[in-house]
């Protein structure tokens, strides 16, 4: 059987907001994601925008999938992630943002990355991110100007969770920008599990989300590979 490959793209950013909050990839949203894939016999690669260590946040010593990850090759893979633009998407057969704050700010507006979506996506891979990952699809545009996202189902951090997480440190709120470019967003209950597959475009809304958004990207993979 063929293996299959996964690039997770990290934000570089450590600090977000008027009161420069520490921030990075929220670690979970890449521990349990990549014990999923890992699981599966996914092979998994890093990719940052400006490559090398990304920051974490929320590292919890007391979950076992992230105590596991912390332990692993691939974590010492991922301190020296390859810079975006000096990798090609179409080497993977899916894409992977994950969350934290950190994207909200490089992730957001970073062309490379709208570039890399746009590539996978009219390549036939599978696009994927979980919490504020998404951000990396706003102001994406297909070739002809359209936004990526219009009419499009998807979900992400809620605006109602932004309001007792970070309210005062994005400098928007995720959940109506993904409207404003034409989405349709749908969401759980604030913290609740949630994943919206809409063909190859799959996202997840929180930390919860991540593990089993992974799970349907790798039976998306397997459903190619049959």
């Amino acid at each position: 059987m063929t293996v299959k490959h996964v690039l997770f793209v990290l934000t570089n950013t450590a600090h977000i907001g008027p009161k420069d909050r520490p921030t990075g990839y929220f670690f979970a949203e890449v521990a349990h994601p990549f014990e999923v894939f890992d699981h599966a016999g996914v092979a998994v690669d890093f990719a940052s925008p400006l490559g090398g260590t990304p920051p974490a946040d929320a590292y919890d010593e007391t979950n076992p999938a992230q105590r596991a990850f912390r332990d692993s090759a691939a974590f010492r893979r991922m301190s020296r992630s390859r810079k975006l633009s000096e990798v090609d998407v179409l080497d993977y057969d899916a894409i992977f943002f994950p969350g934290g704050l950190g994207p909200m700010a490089d992730i957001a507006t970073d062309p490379d990355v709208k570039a890399a979506v746009i590539r996978a996506w009219n390549g036939g891979k599978i696009v994927s991110a979980v919490c504020h990952g998404p951000v990396a699809f706003a102001g994406a545009k297909l070739d002809d100007g359209t936004p990526f996202l219009k009419g499009h189902r998807v979900t992400s951090f809620s605006n109602a969770e932004e309001e007792g997480y970070a309210i005062a440190d994005v400098p928007f709120l995720l959940e109506s920008a993904l409207v404003e470019e034409g989405a349709t967003y749908e969401k759980a209950d604030v913290w609740q599990p949630k994943v919206v597959v809409d063909g190859r475009l799959m996202t997840g809304q929180n930390p919860a989300s991540g593990g089993p958004l992974a799970k349907e990207i790798v039976a998306a993979l397997n459903k190619d590979a049959s």
